[in-house]
């Protein structure tokens, strides 16, 4: 009996810990969102959108170069990361399996996923800044990438190994290539959860700013032209939280809830798919 009921205290203990520790996570976070939101929402306008970044000291203004920037840097991001993440996971999950090359790609996507981004940004600067000896969204781009692009393979693969080996035996059963079982059959078998994977790639890489500022840069003035600086919601949120003018500081803090509700949207519509899979 003693031990029975110390054995229902130490349960209680932990979870009481637990809910705490719970609790206190939640709080921070609302704190947080509260301070953000509180922020931010005061400096949601049309200027925000349809001005450019305004010179130091000067009012008024708004972040439309950075956005239009940004916007372009993920765009191309993730048609860069999209394909090649689907297509190294489909390899790894249906084609390679245990092979060498295999085995060193996946030991190349876990060393990706876990290197810090900053690297990553020198590793792109030292590639392509220094030898066309300028910043560009280009280079901005393939630093996004490279994050993205672990994320997206390990999705893929791991989605196609969740699909029945029947469905498989069945495709083939009928005479269909190997190649048309892992692109018409097993694929579209789960293709809610690799977009999913690809959502969650996109919101990963929206709020970087180690990888821009070594690549991208920033642009103080409208620009669509990808191969020079380029203006971007991380690298504006960072100079203009770090000014010393009242007016910057409130476009960050414009700028940093404006990445919020994206990332959140995201995030809200990547899981909306997954259930989505998960019912089906």
């Amino acid at each position: 009996m003693d031990l029975y009921r110390r054995r229902i205290w130490i349960n209680r203990l932990g979870i009481g810990l637990s809910m705490a520790a719970m609790s206190f996570g939640l709080l921070a976070l609302t704190w947080i969102l509260w301070v953000l939101v509180s922020k931010g929402f005061s400096v949601l306008s049309l200027d925000l959108f349809l001005k450019d970044t305004p010179a130091p000291g000067s009012d008024g203004g708004g972040l439309r170069n950075a956005i239009v920037g940004s916007g372009l840097i993920i765009l191309v991001t993730t048609l860069v990361s999209t394909p090649v993440g689907i297509l190294a996971g489909i390899y790894l999950a249906e084609f390679g399996k245990v092979s060498r090359f295999a085995m060193a790609t996946r030991f190349v996507t876990d060393i990706m996923l876990s290197a810090p981004s900053i690297v990553i940004g020198l590793f792109v600067y030292a590639l392509m800044v220094v030898s066309m000896k300028s910043f560009s969204g280009w280079a901005g781009s393939v630093a996004l990438s490279l994050i993205a692009i672990p994320v997206v393979v390990r999705t893929t693969e791991n989605m196609l190994k969740m699909v029945p080996s029947s469905l498989r035996e069945a495709a083939f059963a009928v005479g269909a290539p190997r190649w048309a079982v892992s692109l018409k059959v097993t694929l579209r078998a789960v293709k809610a959860g690799i977009v999913t994977g690809v959502l969650l790639a996109i919101a990963r890489v929206t709020g970087e700013t180690a990888p821009l500022l070594f690549t991208a840069l920033n642009n103080q003035f409208f620009s669509g032209d990808m191969s020079g600086p380029m203006g971007n919601l991380p690298v504006v949120i960072f100079q203009f939280g770090l000014s010393p003018y009242e007016n910057w500081n409130k476009l960050a803090w414009g700028g940093a809830l404006l990445i919020a509700l994206l990332v959140l949207g995201v995030n809200i519509g990547a899981r909306f798919l997954f259930r989505q899979n998960n019912k089906s």
